[in-house]
């Protein structure tokens, strides 16, 4: 089982009532916790107060977690249960700009390098937008977050050769979704 140790040693102290242990687990994944959710969401303030909510259920429940999980992937699996149920209640989907986060090289780029580069983001957030929550979290999880198929399956409860078949098909409409706008 591949797991932090970091993780595990805080999380153990945090089930135990240790408060600034649950605040270094907190420091240490909200910003992903926060970013997988607002693009979830498509709503920051949304996924602010999911990423609050999150916390504050994993807190409640860190007596209950044991270190055979992974606390990252049971913690982003509260997450993911929150996001679903909120979208089930707003009854729409949304995607969050990826340009937020986008990285520039040391040479700026001209106007023509910046407009192209939006446009493809303006394409790409359009057919994220446009697959199926299933698809689309899948996708965030494996190519944002980075997780492992592993992890992944612990986090949607699925088995991992699903994660796979999963992965695959979202891929494949996205990459429709982009060739056909």
């Amino acid at each position: 089982m591949d797991t932090d140790p970091d993780d595990t040693r805080y999380a153990l102290r945090a089930g135990a009532g240790d408060r600034h242990a649950f605040s270094w687990l907190v420091k240490r994944h909200q910003g992903a916790m926060h970013r997988y959710l607002t693009r979830m969401t498509g709503i920051p303030e949304t996924a602010r107060e999911l990423t609050q909510d999150a916390f504050m259920r994993a807190f409640q429940a860190l007596p209950s977690w044991r270190p055979e999980a992974r606390f990252r992937t049971w913690l982003f699996r509260i997450a993911h249960n929150l996001a679903l149920d909120h979208l089930r209640r707003a009854k729409r989907v949304t995607f969050q700009p990826l340009d937020e986060g986008l990285e520039t090289p040391d040479s700026a780029p001209g106007p023509e390098e910046r407009l192209e580069t939006r446009q493809r983001v303006l394409q790409l957030e359009a057919a994220l937008a446009a697959l199926p929550t299933a698809h689309r979290e899948i996708l965030l999880l494996r190519e944002i977050e980075e997780m492992s198929y592993e992890d992944i399956a612990r986090t949607l409860e699925l088995n991992p050769g699903t994660v796979r078949s999963r992965l695959a098909r979202a891929r494949a409409a996205l990459l429709t979704a982009l060739r056909h706008p």
